[in-house]
């Protein structure tokens, strides 16, 4: 029973909690931390001076960084934090993709350990809003930069439907309970989306609604989860009679072809 507790003692002891931080315009750079530690993580952190001010107001030193695609506004404060920290710190991030000062470049691993804080990331390769573009699953939450948007997914700027498709089927085959960090504050746009091709999804209208207060405190509407993505996200419901149709309607066409679908509908959000 000793062996039971200390075990016990030692999950919470590494249980995660997840901070946002705001940057540009509607960015999140999200800050992993554990009780217990001032060594954090931060995910995609595209401005280093937003970053640099949370880790000093609140007496915390960076331990690594995992950058999720080559976008600027995901690494652009990448060689500031290692300029700044005075240790070195660790960087994970596609090995594929033209990003510079990656440590730990990432080119087929299923796992990597993030060692300061004794946390475990599965990695998951999506190409399709970028051709490199991979996402970090630790614990229940998942780190999925621009591919999944609450509500919505990234623009195809480099990959195809095909590959998109594949990409957030692998997202919505996790735990319905994963919780979904995003790098952008998109949703109440997203979800304006979602109801022209939905108009009477009642999960939607609903999501909608509590997203709105949410904005209008100042709240984050981030992290959603993957059971709510299932119920209210076109994007991963082009199987549904209901987005085929509208996506068929739209475009007058018959297609039940779900690949077909998913293009049709970025296409038509990309003009929305």
């Amino acid at each position: 029973s000793t062996h039971c507790i200390s075990s016990a003692a030692s999950d919470v002891y590494k249980r995660q909690t997840v901070t946002p931080i705001s940057a540009f315009d509607d960015n999140y750079i999200w800050v992993i931390s554990t009780p217990h530690s001032s060594l954090v993580y931060v995910v995609d952190p595209g401005d280093a001076n937003v970053v640099i001010e949370y880790l000093q107001a609140n007496k915390l030193t960076l331990a690594g960084i995992l950058i999720t695609h080559h976008h600027h506004d995901h690494t652009g404060g990448v060689s500031a934090l290692i300029d700044h920290s005075p240790t070195p710190i660790e960087v994970f991030g596609p090995s594929n993709e033209n990003i510079a000062n990656i440590s730990h470049p990432i080119t087929e691993q299923t796992h990597v350990e993030l060692q300061a804080l004794g946390l475990t990331a599965a990695i998951f390769y999506l190409p399709g809003h970028t051709l490199g573009h991979i996402a970090y699953h630790i614990q229940d939450a998942l780190f999925c930069g621009d591919t999944l948007f609450s509500g919505g997914c990234g623009r195809l700027f480099e990959g195809n439907p095909n590959q998109l498709y594949h990409s957030l089927q692998s997202l919505a085959n996790l735990p319905s309970n994963t919780r979904v960090y995003c790098a952008h504050e998109y949703t109440l746009a997203n979800l304006k989306f979602a109801m022209k091709v939905e108009p009477d999804n009642a999960a939607l209208i609903n999501y909608y609604k509590h997203c709105q207060t949410l904005r209008a405190n100042s709240q984050a509407t981030l992290p959603s989860n993957i059971k709510t993505e299932l119920e209210i996200n076109p994007f991963l419901r082009c199987h549904t009679p209901d987005v085929i149709n509208a996506i068929n309607l739209h475009f007058t066409q018959e297609t039940k072809d779900v690949v077909t679908t998913l293009g049709l509908l970025r296409q038509w959000k990309d003009k929305a």
